[in-house]
């Protein structure tokens, strides 16, 4: 069992970055080229952190994420990388191309559609946003699987949230995360908010989970003490990295 989370020193965040270029609360929209991308990804492995490979909405079709999962494989990034691939847009039948070209896929979308896909790829962590209508029971169902629980609706790209803003989603999400932590799957826990990375660390250590058996998930920007405090600690983090088209600085 992991000790209880260290709290933030005073007059600081986890969530500080003096390096963050964003608006506080928002994960940014710019596209880092792929290559820049995996050179990214290598030194987050190289620091002990996973990696989720995102493309940002309206980016690249099933013929560049193909290219993408080969160059992570190619990379020797595919044991610790996932690529998130948007069901809706792709299609399920595309999403077979993927299948076996290296790293694992992440199935973000709409119900139905990330059902039919993960119906087909069963090693597929499928993304469950909380704040979305029937998500707990979605929970019940995939507790046996590989799932990322995220906050709010849409993709599963991850927020930086101010922490204590939106005591429904709030209880949302951490009803999603009793159901995930009590079930034999592997939970993917999508937030930045301290109080709930404490309540997961809580809910993982009451469920008797081993670190090995689920993980944190963070977006790159903004997270660096959060993340570095959490690997020191002995937890998984995975690293949110937006990836493809032309990078804006």
């Amino acid at each position: 069992m992991l000790a209880r989370l260290p709290g933030p020193a005073a007059g600081h965040t986890p969530d500080a970055d003096p390096a963050r270029t964003t608006v506080p609360g928002v994960l940014p929209r710019t596209r880092t080229r792929t290559g820049n991308a995996l050179r990214l990804a290598a030194e987050l492995v190289d620091g002990g952190c996973l990696v989720a490979l995102e493309q940002v909405p309206g980016g690249e079709g099933v013929t560049e994420l193909t290219e993408l999962c080969g160059r992570v494989a190619d990379a020797g990034l595919s044991a610790h990388t996932e690529v998130t691939v948007p069901v809706d847009r792709l299609g399920v039948d595309a999403l077979m191309a993927l299948a076996d070209v290296g790293p694992a896929l992440a199935l973000s979308g709409s119900r139905d559609t990330v059902t039919s896909a993960a119906a087909r790829l069963p090693a597929a962590r499928i993304v469950v946003p909380a704040a979305e209508p029937g998500a707990e029971s979605w929970c019940r169902v995939l507790a046996d699987r590989r799932v990322r629980l995220t906050r709010g609706r849409g993709p599963g790209r991850v927020r930086l949230a101010p922490p204590g803003r939106g005591a429904r989603a709030d209880l949302a999400f951490v009803r999603c995360l009793n159901v995930l932590m009590a079930g034999g799957g592997y939970p993917a826990v999508a937030t930045t908010d301290p109080r709930l990375v404490a309540i997961t660390g809580e809910r993982a250590a009451w469920n008797d989970r081993t670190p090995e058996s689920w993980e944190h998930v963070m977006p790159y920007r903004g997270t660096t003490l959060l993340r570095r405090t959490l690997v020191a600690g002995g937890y998984a983090v995975r690293v949110v990295v937006a990836s493809g088209g032309t990078a804006r600085r």
